[in-house]
């Protein structure tokens, strides 16, 4: 498994880039937009952007998942890279902890779209809590080539 290692890299900042790229623009773009045109052509636009957006991202979301998974165990052999001192695995762990809070949102956020309960101020807080939680997860990203 070891020689899929760069592949199985390039497929997980591959989904990084586009799940984080769609939700950075849905906070610093398309919001914005609400201030410019009325309430009705917004609905219109978000609705054709997540639908837009339903069509790749789940799988997006279901590969960046595996793919950090298998990276995980490549690197990790399990839980051995997580030592008593801080380190390395570490922020790897935390880093996971803040994948699952993002995978919690999506799926909150799912259920909530398929039973009409997304408004536009949980659409808005969703992407927003994504948001925070992925740049987390960059900055963890970073950190874990100095430590």
């Amino acid at each position: 498994m070891a020689h899929w290692y760069p592949l199985i890299v390039l497929l997980h900042l591959s989904c990084a880039i586009v799940f984080v790229g769609a939700v950075c623009f849905e906070v610093l773009v398309l919001e914005s937009f609400h201030r410019q045109f009325d309430h009705a052509l917004m609905e219109k636009i978000e609705a054709a952007v997540m639908a837009r957006v339903r069509t790749f991202m789940p799988v997006i979301v279901v590969l960046l998942f595996l793919s950090g998974f298998a990276l995980f165990d490549i690197r990790c052999n399990g839980f051995s890279c997580i030592q008593p001192q801080f380190g390395w695995g570490w922020l790897l762990l935390l880093k996971v902890l803040l994948a699952f809070g993002v995978l919690g949102v999506f799926i909150s956020a799912i259920r909530a779209g398929m039973r009409g309960g997304m408004d536009p101020c949980r659409f808005r807080y969703t992407h927003r809590i994504v948001l925070s939680l992925m740049i987390g997860i960059v900055i963890l990203a970073k950190l874990m080539f100095y430590v």
